[in-house]
């Protein structure tokens, strides 16, 4: 028998779809969010497209297996991957594939346990907490020790694979990291690289993009730079983005952070009346006034490493 001809009356507008489920504003929020990431936000697009054609596909009975959807998120800190993360939940759940879009943020020490018996129900705790939305596993290669024979990340390894495995229905994970070092733990452990479909790599901002982040940054608490000072945060970033221990957009909230205490100090020093214009103007000397300029560093708080980890 011939199957059923289609008529235009059965067409799924994929356009309008995307607009009545919300995804519009979710994407017009991340690019409000985060500057620059070209890359990232068309991988986030196209992964939207993929699960609406999907839902489309399933309205007229074209059985499909559900898509892996769990994702590696690499990249140097404070490029965005916990925001893009959060926004990722949220396409899930209006996509009905994910039941609360949730997002649960973890690092090894809430999953780990300290001796036998407590990493099975630390990490199965967490998993349920998570169940329904996205698990995001920030430096997920700390798991894995080899080197320390009494360590328990195994343990929690092989819990989360065999979920990642077995309710991928209800529950995306995301491993997040260095790209090299996650890298070598996808060979260490084949049986993530087997689980995990989207490998999303987050380039460092521009010097450029990190000035309109500081600028977004200070929009937002209603602060503005002078001109002299607008020239100092260039310079700023220009030293500093070569400097060790640089956590783009996160060094820059930092650098910013430390601009208005000295902004305060000064003013309150002044010992005269402020007006709107004093309370809301950085000046460049409360940029200037950096270590940077002097040939320090500034870097707080301190970058988390293999000895101290």
């Amino acid at each position: 028998m011939d199957a059923p001809t289609k008529t235009t009356s059965d067409a799924v507008d994929l356009q309008a779809e995307f607009t009545a489920s919300g995804l519009a504003d979710v994407f017009d929020e991340l690019d409000r969010d985060l500057v620059g990431l070209v890359p990232v936000k068309l991988r986030l697009r196209e992964i939207a497209a993929l699960l609406l054609v999907d839902r489309a596909r399933a309205r007229f009975g074209l059985s499909a297996i559900s898509p892996t959807l769990h994702m590696s998120f690499t990249g140097n800190p404070g490029t965005g991957k916990t925001t893009v993360a959060l926004r990722m939940a949220e396409i899930l759940h209006r996509l009905g594939y994910v039941r609360k879009g949730h997002l649960v943020t973890v690092t090894r020490d809430d999953l780990v346990g300290q001796y036998i018996g407590h990493t099975a129900p630390k990490t199965k705790e967490i998993l349920k907490k998570a169940m329904g939305g996205v698990l995001f596993i920030d430096e997920a290669y700390y798991l894995y020790r080899p080197e320390n024979e009494r360590d328990y990340g195994q343990e929690a390894i092989e819990i989360l694979l065999q979920v990642m495995e077995n309710q991928r229905d209800d529950l995306v994970v995301i491993l997040a990291g260095y790209g090299d070092r996650m890298e070598r733990f996808f060979t260490a452990n084949p049986g993530f690289r087997s689980r995990v479909a989207h490998h999303i790599d987050f380039p460092d901002y521009s010097e450029r993009e990190l000035y309109a982040i500081g600028g977004r940054i200070l929009d937002g608490m209603n602060y503005t730079l002078s001109p002299e000072a607008e020239e100092a945060l260039t310079r700023y970033i220009a030293i500093r983005a070569k400097q060790p221990h640089f956590a783009n957009g996160r060094s820059i909230r930092n650098a910013l952070d430390r601009a208005r205490l000295r902004q305060a100090n000064r003013l309150f020093a002044s010992g005269r009346p402020v007006t709107v214009e004093d309370l809301t103007t950085i000046a460049a000397e409360d940029i200037l006034a950096s270590r940077v300029f002097s040939g320090g560093i500034d870097s707080y708080p301190p970058i988390r490493t293999e000895s101290a980890a």
